[in-house]
Formats: C-alpha cells, sequence, structure tokens
C-alpha cells in the first residue's frame, strides 16, 4: 500500500514509498507496460535525482531497440535469495547462505545485476571469468575454489529463473579451454607425524612457557586428540556444545565412545567417534565444569596450534601442502581407511560423500590396494602333446 507519492518529469515518473519500507521506488509506464524499481535511496531528493536517471535510461534503450520485456538477473538474484533462504533453513548452515549472498551483492550483481537474463549468456560468464581476474584487489586471480563458488551462485540464480519460467534455457557454464586439474590428496598426518604432533602438544601442556598459558596447551592438546578421533570439520567442532555430546557404551564394539549431534555445513548431522576421543573430551569437561550449553572448544587456539606445527616442521606436507586444523580431519580418515573401515560408513560418519573420499583420499592410501587381487596371474593351460602316429 502506497503512503506517500510524487511525479516528476511532468507526470512521466511516480516516485513513491511504500508503507513499512524506507526506500523510495520508481515508477513509469513505457512501451505499453508498467515499469518499477528501487531507487535505493532514503533521501527524496536523491531518489528523485535516481528515478530521472533510470527514467532517461529506458527512454534511450527503447529509442536504440534494447528495451526487453523480461527480468534481469538482479531481480531473478533477489528471487533465489528469498526462497533459498527460506526453503533450505535447517539443512544448510547460515554461513553457507551467508555466502550466496556476499557473492551476488559484491561480484554478481554488480558484473550482471542489469542484464536481461537472456543476456547471461556463455561468452558472458566468461567475460565474468576474465573481469574478475583482471579487478583482483591483490593482483593474483582468485582461487579455484572461489571461482567455482560464485559459478555455483550463479548456476543456483538462473535455475531459479528457470522455475518461474523467466529463462528458457540454462547457458553452458563450464570453463573453456580447461583440462582435467591434477587430484592432489588433502594435507593430513600420516602416522608417525600424528604421533610427533600429539607428543608435542603433550609436552607444551607439561612445561607451558608462562603458568598462564598452561590453559591453551591444555585445550589445544585435547583438540588434536578429540579431532583426529572424530573427523569434525573445525566449523562443527566451533560450534559443538556439551548439550550435543554423550559418552556411550557402544554394543557394536564393546567400546566407550562418544555420540555427536554435528551442526555445521550439511546442516545437523550424526558422528560416532573412535574410543580415544573419550578421555580428551573428559579433560576438557573436568577442566572447564560448563552447562549443557556452553562450548567444548571455547576460544581460538589456532596461533598456538600454527606455532607447534611450525616448531616441529609440520606446518607443510612434502608436496607443500599446508597443514591446518582441517588436516586432523583429513587424519581421521586416512587413519580409519588404514585401519580397514568401510569406506561407506566413513563416508556416512564424516558427513560427507564416497566419491570424495575416494577422490581425496583412498588415491593415496597404500592399504586400501588388495595386493592379491591386484597381482592375479591367468593359469596357463597345459599344452597336449602332439601324437606323432596321428
Amino acid at each position: 500500500m502506497t503512503h506517500v507519492s510524487h511525479t516528476i518529469m511532468g507526470g512521466k515518473v511516480h516516485v513513491y514509498k511504500r508503507e513499512n519500507s524506507r526506500f523510495w521506488q520508481c515508477s513509469t509506464y513505457l512501451d505499453g507496460k508498467n515499469r518499477r524499481t528501487s531507487s535505493k535511496q532514503e533521501s527524496l531528493a536523491h531518489a528523485k535525482d535516481f528515478a530521472e536517471d533510470w527514467y532517461l535510461g529506458l527512454r534511450g534503450k527503447l529509442l536504440r531497440g534494447e528495451l526487453r520485456d523480461e527480468k534481469s538477473f538482479e531481480e531473478a538474484a533477489e528471487q533465489f535469495v528469498k526462497e533459498y533462504e527460506v526453503i533450505t533453513e535447517g539443512h544448510r548452515s547460515p554461513r553457507w547462505v551467508e555466502g550466496h549472498k556476499a557473492r551476488l551483492r559484491i561480484h554478481l550483481i554488480p558484473f550482471f545485476g542489469e542484464m536481461g537474463l537472456s543476456e547471461v549468456t556463455a561468452g558472458k560468464v566468461q567475460e565474468y571469468r576474465i573481469h574478475r581476474i583482471e579487478t583482483s584487489a591483490t593482483g593474483k586471480p582468485p582461487a579455484r575454489s572461489t571461482m567455482h563458488d560464485e559459478i555455483v551462485t550463479l548456476r543456483q540464480t538462473l535455475k531459479t529463473a528457470m522455475r518461474h519460467g523467466w529463462l528458457q534455457f540454462l547457458p553452458d557454464l563450464s570453463s573453456p579451454y580447461t583440462t582435467q586439474s591434477k587430484v592432489s590428496h588433502r594435507a593430513w598426518f600420516s602416522p608417525k607425524e600424528y604421533k610427533q604432533l600429539y607428543e608435542a602438544t603433550r609436552r607444551r601442556v607439561q612445561k607451558p612457557f608462562h603458568e598462564r598459558h598452561r590453559w591453551n596447551a591444555e585445550q589445544i592438546h585435547d583438540f588434536v586428540l578429540f579431532m583426529a578421533n572424530t573427523g569434525l570439520r573445525p566449523d562443527e567442532a566451533k560450534n559443538l556444545q556439551h548439550r550435543d555430546v554423550e559418552i556411550v557404551e557402544d554394543d557394536a564394539t564393546g567400546e566407550t565412545i562418544l555420540e555427536i549431534e554435528v551442526r555445521g555445513k550439511r546442516g545437523v548431522g550424526y558422528c560416532k567417534s573412535t574410543s580415544g576421543a573419550v578421555r580428551p573430551y573428559q579433560r576438557v569437561f573436568e577442566r572447564n565444569n560448563p552447562a549443557p550449553t556452553d562450548l567444548v572448544f571455547p576460544g581460538n587456539h589456532i596461533k598456538m596450534f600454527n606455532n607447534i606445527l611450525n616448531e616441529e616442521g609440520l606446518k607443510f606436507d612434502r608436496d607443500g601442502n599446508r597443514r591446518t586444523a582441517y588436516s586432523l580431519r583429513h587424519t581421521y580418515i586416512c587413519l580409519r581407511l588404514m585401519e580397514g573401515a568401510d569406506i561407506y560408513q566413513i563416508a556416512k560418519n564424516c558427513r560427507t560423500s564416497v566419491e570424495m573420499i575416494e577422490k581425496y583420499y583412498a588415491s593415496h592410501i597404500k592399504t586400501t590396494l588388495d595386493a592379491a587381487a591386484i597381482n592375479v596371474r591367468r593359469v596357463k593351460p597345459k599344452s597336449v602333446p602332439k601324437n606323432p602316429d596321428a
């Protein structure tokens, strides 16, 4: 319902503000159709200036034959954000949803925003990739994962337009001239390196640099053991509360383990730890005397963790991959594979797919190769001697 309205340009343009909205809107009737947009301005004077420029821009497009009766990319983006946030509530983490919003606001809408949806072609998408490289603030091209995430957001927006009938076909969004990239394994700690790491964190507990650092040292020691025995992602561990963790007797193995309700980028999932995670968790609980809603690992110990990695020469693996707290998750997966665990069960427990584990983990674990199945030799049939009298 319109609350306040003004006319400009001899009555050709209306500037109005809807009830409960802080921005002024603009409307005009042009080429047989009512056209509206938001000025994104709270000041009436600025909104009128915007409306004049907007109207003259539409007139120019009409005279050049460029005015199309179709939704713009920006309108499709607004619809996508509106739907995605509601439909995926509880299935995608708020951080992932905010990532889509940020990519649209910072990169995609400034480039595609005013284009009609039919103008977002494979060629324009390639121009966008070039634009991102040329305008990089750091002087370096965006990381492969960054560009991948932006194209995912672009694809989701265009799929939203297709569902509403605003776009007929989805353009080819694949990157041209790209050969298959090398699949490198994720940085992890071999059994020997993992032992070196937790022995180093234990020494830091026994001999901290200063008594005020003891609590941090104890936390990081238990963090390393907990992560390598649960396979949680760092963001999942950061969100973990004590009410999400339960110490139970596992019927299948007869061992005491942790049952964990995990909240992370995949929404809510579940994890069963190894028995090696129980004592570190008990120490954390006894040390902090927490309430059920307190975080299991409050604070940030990344600086101390990185210092220990550097001191032990463990910051980089032999291929130059940088190790982080995420490497403890990779270590959990690799150690389980080396112990002969079922890959499907590992995938379920880590809230990932079998394909991801086969691609990034199992490919470099030698114990996943069955020599008996590989070194098979075909039995040659015995030759029958010829009968000379035949």
